[in-house]
Order: structure tokens, then sequence, then C-alpha cells
């Protein structure tokens, strides 16, 4: 495989761990991938979700920086609605400052949240209207050209971190080719609209000083065994977990014990259609039909580079399937 691969680290929380063990986990994964040749690592910021440890990514950046030497991370994304630009130009100042040509900065115009979510932030539920204007104001004061007079970023101005714009629909892909940035699309969770999506934005791309020709990025799961039965048993303990999730939110709960019969339920039953919807783009199996899958999803979607979530439940498997398809890929990050 030559298509370069990342990695998106969901920061996952499973059952009967802290967010310690989730922090732990993420910086034994990024030394992993660092050594295995991943390209990135990325982190997302969610809130209210019991199960998701990255609402404050650039401080899991910050410490995973810390214990590794040179792969590069960044958020995936920061969604930027939640917050001032130049408070995020101010922290990814910072990283870059801290981590030289290590830092990306990958933005979103989704809340990360419900609308409880909303209000507890103090977020404006129009405040996502405004996006492209925030891009370009934050963008201002990374370079050093703030568009608002007086107004600097320290740090920040002058680190020229890398931006990227995300989505799963084609207003991200218009946008990130209206303004010349790469372009991450989240078919990991939202496949629907990935092959319209990825041909508007290199149609439409204009060249810009951080990027002379298109580049996309898209998601994809991936749930590598030693054995086809392995990875489908990680497959099915991955969809619970989510099924369970969903149903929480929408004030289901599902005791410890019934858990693993959750799928049996009429509920579960009617979850798990939409989990399976949203786990459409998925490589499961042994390296070899992984890689083969990930081969024909990169051909047909265009993809410049590969960004993958292990969603394996349990952690040695979670860890092994990537190692795993880091082995069959050759260099990952060639």
């Amino acid at each position: 495989m030559s298509t370069p691969l990342s990695i998106l680290d969901l920061a996952y929380i499973n059952p009967g761990e802290t967010a310690g063990d989730s922090f732990r986990a993420s910086v034994d994964l990024a030394r992993h991938a660092e050594e295995w040749g991943y390209r990135r690592i990325w982190y997302a910021e969610h809130h209210n979700m019991s199960i998701v440890g990255s609402s404050a990514p650039s401080v899991l950046i910050a410490h995973v920086a810390a214990q590794t030497r040179t792969i590069r991370l960044g958020a995936g994304g920061i969604m930027l609605p939640n917050h001032a630009p130049l408070s995020v130009a101010e922290q990814f100042g910072t990283l870059e400052t801290l981590y030289p040509g290590r830092i990306d900065l990958g933005l979103g115009r989704a809340p990360g949240g419900d609308r409880q979510t909303l209000r507890a932030l103090r977020r404006d539920p129009q405040s996502g209207d405004t996006f492209p204007e925030d891009v370009l104001e934050l963008q201002g004061y990374l370079t050093g050209r703030s568009r608002i007079q007086g107004v600097d970023a320290t740090p920040g101005k002058g680190t020229d971190v890398p931006l990227y714009i995300l989505g799963s629909s084609v207003f991200g892909a218009g946008l990130a080719a209206a303004l010349g940035l790469p372009f991450a699309f989240a078919s990991h969770f939202a496949p629907a609209a990935l092959d319209e999506a990825v041909s508007l934005y290199r149609r439409e791309f204009q060249p810009s000083e951080q990027l002379d020709a298109p580049h996309v990025i898209v998601g994809v799961n991936v749930v590598a065994a030693d054995t086809a039965k392995d990875a489908r048993e990680h497959l099915l303990a991955a969809q619970r977990r989510r099924v369970i999730q969903l149903l929480g939110r929408a004030g289901v709960e599902v005791p410890a014990r019934a858990a693993e019969g959750v799928l049996e339920t009429p509920a579960g039953k009617q979850v798990l259609q939409h989990v399976e919807q949203e786990m459409a783009c998925t490589a499961v199996g042994t390296p070899t039909e992984v890689k083969d899958y990930l081969d024909r999803f990169t051909d047909r979607s265009g993809a410049d580079e590969l960004i993958v979530a292990s969603l394996a439940v349990d952690r040695k498997a979670w860890l092994r399937s990537l190692e795993l398809l880091a082995d069959v890929s050759g260099t990952a990050g060639a």
C-alpha cells in the first residue's frame, strides 16, 4: 500500500476504565505508531460523552507530544464555533512552539455535543454560520497577518500551523477548495456524501500559500486481527459499545449485566441498523483482507491519505489491529 496511513485516536474510555487509562493508552499507541511509521495521529473534540476522553484536544496533544519524538499530532478536529479563533491560535501556536514541525490543526463546524451541551459551553446555536470567517481569522493569527488591527496571537504569530478543513458534507469540501486547504472527510462515521464531497473539492480547488494541489484525507474504520473470526468478534463488540452509547443518549440505560444481549433487544436491533450505516466504511478481517479492502477503498474514494480508527474495544486488540495494518502495508508513512 503506497497511500500514507495516519491514525484517528478516539480516546475511548472503555468499560471498567477511567479517563486516565484512556490517556495512558493514547500515549502507548503514539509511541508504537511512531515506530511503525504512521504519518500522524489526530484527536477529536467531543463533549458530554462518557466514553470519549478527547474533550480538550490541545491538552491531550501536549501530553502525547511530550512523550513521543517525531510523529505529527493534531486535532481532527477542533470544533471552531465553540472557541474564539484567537484562543485556538494561541493554544496551537504554543504547541507548535514547543514541538516545532509536528502539529496539525483540523477544524470542524459541528458542535461536538447535543443541545444541552451547547448551552453548557455557552455556545450560540448560530455560531456555525460564521465558520468560514472564523477560519480566515484564525489563519491570519497563525500566519502573522491578523485580520483584526492591533491583535496578534502570542504564541502563534508566524508559526504557520497547517490548517485542515474537516467535513461530512459538501459544505466543508467547498470551503476547503475555496481556501486552498487540505480536506478530511469523516467517512468513518458519515459515509453518505463521500464521493460527492471529494469530487467537488477536487473540481473547485484553488491553490494557496499552504497547498498548491488538492489533498484529500479519508477516514475509515479498521478491525484487523490474526484470524477473520477474531476480527468479527471485535467488530461486534464495537457495535455493541456504540449501540449502548446511543441508547444512553436517548435516555435508555443498559445495565452492565445486560450489555452482552443488548443487540438482541428490539431497541438494540433498531439502533444497530443506524450503527451499521455509520460503520459502512470499515475494513474487517485478517491483515491481508484489511489491506485489500483499503486498497479498493482508496481507489474508489481517490484518497491521498487514509486516517484509520481502530474499532476494537479490547485494548490489546485495538493496538494489535494497527500493528497488523502497519506490517501488511509496509512502511505506513511512505
